[in-house]
Formats: structure tokens, C-alpha cells, sequence
């Protein structure tokens, strides 16, 4: 069964920062995406593949908008969504006075179920397709999660958090119970259809080190599944895990020392990494979030990109909601620019549209399965609309190239850009 597609079309091939930029992307200002059982079977010119369709085959056309691969959300915790915008703390503090307390709810699997719902709507409607997600300690909430996932049939990834010191009582677990629970959620769910399983302890502080080796030693047994955890976000908590490992050679090396570096690991933060770690993150092709919205909102610091790229560390770009105060990949973009610029540093537009999709493609390791429109790959893609507001639309009159079209959609983007979101090929 195939689906066709004609409009602006853009997609990237690699980094910009490590090939020529023409290199990088394919831009088709007139293209057609012919999607076969919800993969990608052709991408090109509308000039020169429409005769080679049968004339009786419907083409979508989009107009003034742009085609492009969903967002890849490499950070987010699902149970957050409902806090939000809560006011005024860093994040140790954050964490006490309003996550916990939330995430109590999730050992019921119908709120769950709600939640989720509500959630992958959000997700979808500011174009993202794809996201690495934060369940709770409880069981409950990746069933729920996974269940709605399903439903929706979402290439998604989560996991249950393991918690078993400096936690409430009411979210914690065990070394062995946490071992034991996500091993029954990874037989039951990851690799079924489109879903993913993540081994997710919270950060080092709440996890015993009993606790991460037994995350390691799931890791070890079940090599395809992923490592979700936090690194390197706020200077106190760093200060804690210090105190907390002290035979440890930093943050980074307590994940290390219970073997959870690797390519299907991603660390969120990494906001105050020494070069040492980043090197050691680079040769274990491990990756980082990096969640600009949530690092400003939280007072943790400025993620120093240029740094990961120097030692080679795959990079995506994380909402970290309820941290990170936006669903929309494309505020998102707005506040990495941002932060790059509060370091001196230029983010250029194709390098951050390039980590919003295939670069967050990378960093999961589900490169040729989503992120672009390579032959094969899912065919997850959205459209923005270059008119959606009438201020976007007055200052694209003004624009000369590609570049300035990409920095304002987002400068200016959000959901409200988002004219649709198809996934397997089917607009949602």
C-alpha cells in the first residue's frame, strides 16, 4: 500500500559538525516522500518521480510548510507532566518538594493510563515521535506507559526507575525487587512492536551501589535494552555523590564502575563534565541528553557542547519535562541557542534541527530505523507551518535561504507550528 507526500522537504544524511555541511542534509524544495507499509520507500524530486506513479495514486500536497523526520526526544519523565512549572527550586530541592510526591500516584495503573494518554498527545502534537522516558518506581507505570504506547503505535523506550536509598519511603525499591521488576517488564515489553525497554536507575545518589550492579548485571543479560539515568546536572548533587562514593573518581565513574556505560546508555545532563569523562563517554559511545530547558529552568548551568562534540559523544536534545518547561522540540531548539550563546558558543540551525532528529536517531542507536528518510526507516514525519502565527509568517517574507527559515522556525516555533504528525506513514 503506498502513501505519497509532495512539499518542501528536508532530512540530514550526518553531523554537520563532523562532514562538509552540503554534506549533511538533502533539501528538496518541491519532493516526494512515497511511503510502503509505513516505511520509506522513495525520497526526490516531484519532477522526477511522478511519472513513474500509477496516475491513480492520491498525493497529500503540503504547502507552505516544511516535511521533515518527528523529533526524537532523548529525556523525559512522563509522571512529571502534571508538575509542570513548579516554582523556585534547584534540583535537589525540586525533586523533594514536588516530584516525589507526584510520582506516588503512579502505583495506580489507571492513573498511569490517564497520564499517558495525556502525555503522548502532548508529544504528538508538538511533532515529537519518539521519546527515551522516565516511568516511576512502580511497576504500574510502565505498564500503563507501554499499554497507551501501544495503542498509538509509538516507537517509544521507558523504564522503571530503581530507588533504593535517600528516597521516600513510599518510592522506594530493593536491589533485587528492582532487578526482579524490570526484568518481568523487560521480557513482557521491550521489542514487542514498536517498544523499547530502558533499565532506568534514577540517579546515583538514590541507587546503592548494590543497586547498580544489579542494573549492570541486566544490562549484561539483556544486551539490546537501553540505561537511562541522570549525570553531572546540578553542582550539589555533585558534591553529594562525592560524599556518597568516595572511592569513585567522579560521577561518571560510579556508572562505570558497575559496567552501565555503553552505546544504548544515555546520561541526561551532563552539564559540569570533566574532559576525562567525556573522553570516556566518547569511547564507549555512550550518549547525553542535553536539556536546555530544563537546566535554565533549574538554575543547573550551560551544557557545554562544543566539549562532548571535541571527544566525540553522541548528543540529543531532551524536553525533560517536568524540568523543562516545554513539550515543543522546537522551544527546545530556541533554548539550546540560548544557552551556546550564554557560553560564547555559536549552535547553528541545521546543527540543531540535526539533533532534534537524526542526531537523537544516534544517541538511541536507532539510526536506519527512524531520524531520516533513508530507504527503509519508519516513516514517523511531521510538517511545520511556516504561517502558522501571523508574526512567523511576516518575517518569512523577509527570508533569503534555508538557514534563516530553519532559525526562525526555531526562534519563534512551537507546537503551534506543528501542521501534522504522521506516524507509520498514517497522519495522527
Amino acid at each position: 500500500m503506498l502513501k505519497v507526500y509532495r512539499g518542501e522537504l528536508l532530512h540530514f544524511l550526518a553531523d554537520p559538525a563532523k562532514v562538509a555541511l552540503e554534506d549533511s542534509y538533502q533539501y528538496i524544495e518541491d519532493g516526494l516522500l512515497i511511503i510502503k507499509d509505513g516505511l520509506i520507500e522513495q525520497v526526490g524530486e516531484a519532477a522526477q518521480l511522478l511519472s513513474s506513479l500509477d496516475e491513480n495514486i492520491e498525493i497529500t500536497h503540503y504547502e507552505s510548510g516544511l516535511m521533515m523526520p518527528g523529533f526524537i526526544d532523548t529525556h523525559v519523565h512522563y509522571p512529571q507532566t502534571e508538575m509542570i512549572a513548579s516554582y523556585g527550586e534547584q534540583l535537589l530541592e525540586w525533586l523533594e518538594n514536588y516530584t516525589f510526591p507526584f510520582e506516588r500516584k503512579f502505583s495506580d495503573f489507571e492513573h498511569g493510563k490517564k497520564v499517558a494518554e495525556f502525555f503522548l498527545t502532548q508529544l504528538l502534537e508538538a511533532g515529537t515521535t519518539t521519546a527515551l522516558v522516565f516511568g516511576t518506581v512502580h511497576k504500574e507505570s510502565v505498564d500503563a506507559f507501554f499499554t497507551v504506547a501501544q495503542q498509538k503505535k509509538l516507537r517509544m523506550i521507558c523504564g522503571k526507575v530503581l530507588m533504593d536509598q535517600n528516597c521516600p519511603d513510599y518510592l522506594s525499591d530493593t536491589a533485587q525487587t528492582g532487578y526482579d521488576d524490570s526484568k518481568a517488564l523487560i521480557e513482557k515489553w521491550h521489542g514487542t512492536e514498536r517498544l523499547q525497554y530502558a533499565i532506568t536507575p534514577r540517579f546515583a545518589p538514590t541507587c546503592s551501589t548494590e543497586q547498580l550492579n544489579k542494573a549492570g548485571q541486566l544490562l549484561a543479560e539483556n544486551p539490546s535494552v537501553y540505561l537511562h539515568t541522570h549525570l553531572s546536572e546540578n553542582k550539589a548533587e555533585i558534591a553529594w555523590v562525592k560524599d556518597l562514593f568516595p572511592d569513585s573518581d567522579g560521577y561518571l565513574d560510579v556508572y562505570d564502575k558497575s559496567k552501565l556505560l555503553g552505546r544504548r546508555s544515555v546520561f541526561a545532563h551532563g552539564v559540569h563534565l570533566h574532559d576525562s569523562e567525556c573522553q570516556r563517554l566518547g569511547e564507549t559511545d555512550s550518549a547525553i541528553a542535553f536539556c536546555p530547558s530544563s537546566n535554565l529552568f533549574l538554575g543547573s548551568g550551560l551544557f557545554n557542547l562544543k566539549q562532548a562534540q571535541a571527544f566525540d559523544v553522541n548528543v540529543g536534545f531532551g524536553s525533560d519535562i517536568g524540568a523543562g518547561t516545554t513539550f515543543s522540540m522546537l522551544s527546545t531548539i530556541n533554548e539550546g541557542y540560548k544557552t551556546q550563546q550564554l557560553r560564547s558558543d555559536k549552535l547553528s540551525p541545521f546543527q540543531s534541527f540535526y539533533l532534534a532528529t537524526l542526531g537523537g536517531a544516534v544517541a538511541l542507536d536507532l539510526e536506519g530505523t527512524i531520524g531520516n528518510f533513508t530507504k527503509g526507516a519508519e516513516a514517523d514525519f511531521i510538517v511545520l507551518d511556516y504561517n502558522a502565527t501571523p508574526l512567523m509568517d511576516r518575517r518569512m517574507q523577509h527570508c533569503s535561504n534555508l538557514s534563516e527559515k530553519l532559525f526562525i522556525l526555531s526562534m519563534l516555533g512551537d507546537e503551534r507550528h506543528v501542521k501534522a504528525t504522521h506516524i507509520m506513514g498514517e497522519r495522527v
